[in-house]
């Protein structure tokens, strides 16, 4: 949760202002129950750290023991000591958050909120009657008491932090119901293990610390390693049933956006960049930028992968992670990467042992990355070129069934469909009228009599260009055959067809065609002047099918434009 500078500053202010003062002021009226223990009390502030960094994991939940021994440290040496362990309790949780820059106002925020619920459960504690007078035993009314500041701990610890989020934050003032029924079970579960470590404390002193601490140790460790291996076969079946997502995709750039999403919610990321090596293996393009999940339009210059932390990371040629800043900031030229960028996990990705990629996840955390998360994106990253391969061939071999080898307009195939189902818009009333236009070009044969074939196909490829840039999207261009080209255009009219033919038969008479004459004895660049005959119909005036159409334009193009005396425009009159 970002906030803005000026509280972060006030935050640390009070700080300072407030916690010297009211720890010495604590420690002045609770004074610590036993002295001469200093060993005791270390060994407990080595024990509540060690638990604090090995939480145990239950429903992704972490649950961590440190309450049950800061109850036990209360009960021995009381208040002040407990509050000093506590401050050292949350630091060490603070730490193993790995926090930005930025976030670090969160260690003094939680120091002055653990320091208040620690105060005010155990002024409630000693309203009570509450004492640390256990020579003659634990009776039910010490349970009870104990109990009661379990129960005023948690309390105070919801409202602290509620009310913390909502002068922070701005947050409303609510506490949210399941969150709060499971910090009580937790509390209430993790009490007995601080009375047993109180009670042996009494009975044997440092060694209960040894031995309950290892117990403890061992049960946090052993259920860490367990939620690991459940959080890698969890992970590892969400990058199976996404990599199976991705192949299914038939999009270079569906595929590149499903990766972006994807991946993003199994490895969190601050930004996340994936390069594609171009240029004679000299640099690399950026195919897609995302922050935190979201993927970003952003004009990312191709980079050299020569020089910079982008040489670093391609030319090592296996994955690599960057720890902190620290480990790459000496890096020259590393440009594209922000300020707050602690953490770099650089992902090769290899076709044919040949390096045709990177991947690049970043975070403002340090030591984000473990040996998992690097083995889960170089499954992540093979998934992806294999699926982009996959979709990259499909797409050139439909271009290729649906397009001209020659003009790159659409093939009579592909245009057949489109005119069928063009037709069938017409007939279930999505179109009000199609109307199709047919073009061939006047005296084509004199042209590659006289100038040659190769001439001949430069004049078709620079007419198929200037009517794709004419039509656009507004209809579908294709090639009829031959020195024939085909139009068709939905929602016009035969007034506005004919018009609009009419500008095509001058765009074409108008303007010279340039061409390299094979038939000289040395080829040289020509211009010449060529015309277009053109019919036009118009569905459903015209036609009641797609062949009718068809058949129409063209009748309307030989009567009324070829015999006509060609360069003309010729419209259906049925």
């Amino acid at each position: 949760m970002n906030i803005s500078r000026k509280k972060r500053m006030a935050i640390y202010v009070i700080w300072f202002l407030v916690m010297p003062a009211s720890l010495v002021g604590t420690f002045h009226v609770f004074p610590p129950i036993q002295s001469g223990h200093t060993g005791d009390i270390a060994a407990f502030l080595v024990l509540i750290s060690v638990l604090a960094f090995m939480p145990i994991m239950t429903n992704n939940i972490p649950i961590t023991v440190v309450q049950g021994v800061s109850l036990a440290v209360f009960l021995v040496f009381g208040l002040a000591t407990e509050i000093v362990v506590t401050q050292v309790a949350f630091i060490s949780i603070i730490v193993r958050l790995r926090l930005a820059k930025e976030d670090w106002y969160r260690f003094p925020l939680n120091s002055i909120a653990s320091f208040i619920f620690c105060l005010m459960s155990g002024l409630v504690y000693y309203g009570l009657g509450g004492d640390h007078d256990f020579s003659s035993g634990i009776d039910a009314i010490d349970i009870l008491l104990i109990l009661v500041y379990q129960c005023s701990y948690f309390l105070f610890n919801q409202v602290v932090f509620m009310v913390a989020h909502w002068v922070i934050y701005r947050k409303k003032l609510e506490m949210k119901t399941k969150d709060a029924i499971w910090d009580g079970f937790t509390s209430l579960m993790i009490m007995p293990i601080g009375i047993i470590l109180f009670v042996l404390y009494i009975e044997m002193g440092s060694l209960a610390i040894l031995l309950v601490g290892a117990a403890l140790v061992s049960l946090a460790f052993i259920m860490k390693q367990f939620y690991f291996t459940k959080e890698i076969n969890r992970h590892l079946k969400k990058v199976s049933e996404f990599g199976h997502q991705l192949t299914r995709r038939l999009q270079a750039n569906e595929v590149l956006d499903l990766f972006i999403d994807g991946s993003s919610a199994i490895i969190p990321s601050k930004y996340t960049l994936v390069f594609e090596i171009f240029d004679e293996k000299e640099n690399a393009q950026i195919l897609r930028y995302a922050e935190n999940g979201v993927q970003i339009e952003k004009r990312i210059k191709p980079v050299s992968i020569k020089e910079g932390i982008y040489a670093t990371l391609f030319q090592l040629k296996k994955t690599k992670v960057f720890h902190s800043k620290k480990e790459w900031k000496h890096l020259a030229n590393y440009g594209n990467f922000p300020e707050d960028v602690e953490s770099i996990m650089a992902i090769p990705i290899f076709r044919n042992s040949v390096l045709v990629g990177e991947i690049i996840v970043t975070s403002s955390k340090k030591r984000a990355y473990g040996s998992h998360q690097t083995k889960i994106m170089d499954i992540l990253s093979s998934y992806l070129w294999v699926a982009l391969e996959n979709a990259r061939h499909y797409q050139e071999t439909k271009y290729s069934s649906e397009r001209c080898a020659l003009t790159h307009l659409y093939n009579f195939r592909y245009f057949e469909c489109v005119l069928h189902k063009e037709f069938e818009r017409l007939q279930n009333q999505s179109l009000n009228q199609l109307s199709l236009l047919l073009l061939d070009i006047d005296h084509f044969k004199s042209v590659n009599d006289t100038y040659g074939h190769q001439s001949g196909n430069e004049i078709l490829c620079e007419l198929a260009e200037r009517l794709d840039g004419i039509v656009g999207d507004s209809g579908t261009t294709a090639r009829y055959g031959g020195e024939e080209f085909v139009i068709l255009l939905p929602n016009v009219g035969k007034e506005e067809i004919y018009q609009f033919a009419e500008f095509i038969r001058l765009s074409i008479a108008n303007k010279p065609f340039t061409v390299h004459s094979d038939l000289n004895e040395s080829r040289r660049k020509e211009s010449i002047s060529i015309t277009a005959s053109i019919g036009v119909a118009t569905a459903p005036i015209d036609a009641e099918d797609a062949q009718s159409i068809i058949r129409h334009a063209d009748r309307a193009m030989y009567t009324g434009a070829k015999q006509a005396g060609r360069n003309k425009v010729a419209v259906y009159e049925g």
